[in-house]
């Protein structure tokens, strides 16, 4: 069976900056949830983008290697593709439309989707989070950092995708608002059946939450396995849980 996402040495470089990932693999299994974990620069969102189709506005360029979703090469596809294909993605900052309602940038989220299904795959949306019911005829740019958080993730769920790409979820929220959130989604992974991979500097939460983990530093895959194997290892003990080694000098 084929994986629901499979990246195998891929390389990519910015034409300012250089190389920003060099020979990459990582593979997630169909319904699973993968974390990657890493600091910044350490090329996490540059992952993202060359999946999601974005690279290309950013100045970034795919060098070498392959990324194949559900069997399928998707390798510089264009990213409104790839949302029919069945991927979804909230991206670091959430990035809804302020000037428009919670509705309004929910219907954007669903332009791809069939008119007879759109009110359907709102309302599971709004049962999702029933807070965005609330305020469905509000500016989103009068939300809250978590509300916002939850439209963005909302926007990326209407369509049900199969693939769900989250970057940064944690990024300048309070943990229990991060921990609620992080609940939600899991349900949602489990309910929908649909594969999630997790972009998190917070490695503690993130290891909570996958089954299976990645270290990206300085464009490369470092460590990997179960999120318990990810854990236990001294880098990331001591690197991104805040853990010193036994006998280290105080």
């Amino acid at each position: 069976m084929s994986a629901a996402l499979e990246i195998r040495d891929l390389s990519v470089r910015y034409a300012s900056k250089g190389f920003a990932l060099d020979g990459v693999n990582l593979t997630i299994p169909k319904g699973s949830i993968v974390a990657l974990l890493g600091a910044n620069g350490a090329g996490k969102t540059t992952l993202i983008r060359s999946v999601s189709g974005l690279l290309p506005l950013h100045s970034g360029q795919i060098t070498g290697g392959s990324i194949h979703m559900d069997g399928q090469s998707i390798l510089n596809m264009a990213s409104h593709k790839l949302v029919r294909m069945g991927m979804g993605q909230v991206p670091e900052g959430r990035l809804v439309f302020k000037q428009l309602t919670v509705e309004e940038n929910l219907r954007v989220g669903a332009a791809v989707l069939p008119r007879s299904t759109e009110k359907e795959r709102m309302d599971a949306v709004y049962d999702l989070f029933p807070r965005l019911l609330e305020r469905r005829t509000q500016s989103a740019g009068w939300l809250s950092g978590g509300e916002q958080q939850m439209l963005a993730l909302g926007r990326a769920l209407v369509t049900q995708p199969r693939l769900l790409l989250v970057d940064e979820l944690s990024l300048g929220l309070a943990p229990l608002i991060v921990s609620a959130i992080y609940k939600q989604l899991k349900m949602v992974g489990e309910t929908l059946g649909a594969s999630i991979l997790v972009v998190e500097q917070n490695a503690r939460l993130a290891l909570d939450f996958a089954s299976t983990a990645y270290v990206l530093e300085r464009g490369r895959i470092s460590l990997h396995g179960t999120a318990a194997e990810v854990a236990a290892s001294d880098l990331v003990r001591e690197s991104y849980l805040g853990v010193a080694q036994k006998g280290a000098a105080s």
